[in-house]
């Protein structure tokens, strides 16, 4: 009797461990398989996250390429053969060596498209929850809102500074972007870099971008489009101030913001008469004359905008406002 119920006793102890195991074990697999499943979504939703259903594309270009494609009205002709980057729809970024915040002259420049992306990838995009925050070259004026996003903002935060460009609201200078109420001291330090705010090129421009100028209305900005046709472009920034009621402390007020590309030279030595008439600093045919009379009975070496004030064919303003003029 003893003898049997030691060997009860020792199948029932044998039993339970053996359930035990094969429990152990089968709750070890549905750990792995739940693990596996974890991680292939988690693969699946970081790929469309990162790359939506269609990964953008990205151009390697000559920078004097970039500059003749994708230069147009407003832009500053966005510093050599591609300044501050032109204001597009694309991030254009410079590849030189040594390149720093504020673009290289030189090199190949990248522009990066983005792709347009399915409703659904879009969403897991902002669902995911694990985006990855980028830094990259930007217009705060032209930056889509998707990319606001990629750069760090929440979709509130990028509709703010969206709503705020639709309702005519322009960033001129960075600090301007440093005071939306949506930019963060911290956010706005991780970008400031890669700010990119073009330009407006002065020989470009059209009266609409004068207009966004800080100090600019419509009446001068109509101005400063017809001073330019009647110089054949302006030679230099500073020439604004010579346009009626534009002074010294509203040229301040917005030097930093313009560029001057070049211009051909006025022929002040070679046009006719009737020509010459029509520039802002010539005008009269009496001057315009002289000035055919004096290269006709003069050597080349005295054709200066200095022996025409020394002939009295000139006044001491005209000749100071000639000077600055791209004169062949």
């Amino acid at each position: 009797m003893a003898a049997k119920k030691n060997n009860g006793t020792s199948e029932g102890r044998h039993n339970p461990s053996g359930v035990f195991k094969a429990g152990a074990v089968s709750l070890a697999f549905l750990i792995i398989g739940y693990q596996a499943a974890l991680f292939v979504h988690r693969a699946a939703v970081e790929k469309i996250a990162s790359n939506r259903d269609h990964p953008d594309t990205v151009y390697v270009i000559d920078r004097a390429l970039a500059a003749e494609i994708l230069e147009g009205p407003g832009v500053a002709g966005r510093n050599g053969p591609l300044p501050e980057y032109p204001a597009c729809a694309a991030d254009i970024s410079g590849q030189s060596a040594g390149e720093g915040a504020g673009g290289s002259t030189r090199g190949p420049v990248i522009v990066h498209k983005p792709s347009s992306h399915s409703s659904q990838a879009q969403a897991i995009y902002h669902d995911s929850g694990r985006r990855k925050v980028e830094s990259f070259r930007f217009n705060p004026n032209t930056v889509s809102v998707e990319d606001l996003i990629r750069l760090g903002f929440s979709e509130k935060q990028a509709m703010s500074i969206d709503n705020y460009r639709a309702k005519g609201g322009r960033f001129r200078r960075k600090g301007d972007f440093a005071k939306s109420f949506v930019v963060a001291d911290s956010v706005f330090r991780r970008l400031e870099p890669f700010i990119v705010i073009p330009r407006i090129d002065i020989n470009k421009a059209d009266s609409a971008a004068f207009d966004s100028l800080p100090g600019v209305g419509g009446w001068t900005a109509a101005k400063m489009v017809e001073y330019r046709r009647m110089l054949h472009g302006y030679s230099c920034p500073e020439q604004l101030m010579e346009i009626y009621r534009f002074d010294k402390e509203r040229f301040d007020g917005l030097c930093d913001l313009i560029s001057c590309s070049p211009v051909p030279p006025f022929r002040l030595w070679s046009l006719p008469a009737d020509s010459l008439r029509t520039h802002p600093h010539i005008r009269s045919w009496q001057t315009a004359r002289a000035i055919v009379f004096y290269r006709e009975h003069n050597p080349r070496d005295k054709w200066t905008v200095d022996g025409l004030l020394s002939a009295g064919i000139l006044t001491e303003d005209q000749t100071q406002k000639l000077r600055r003029c791209r004169l062949e």
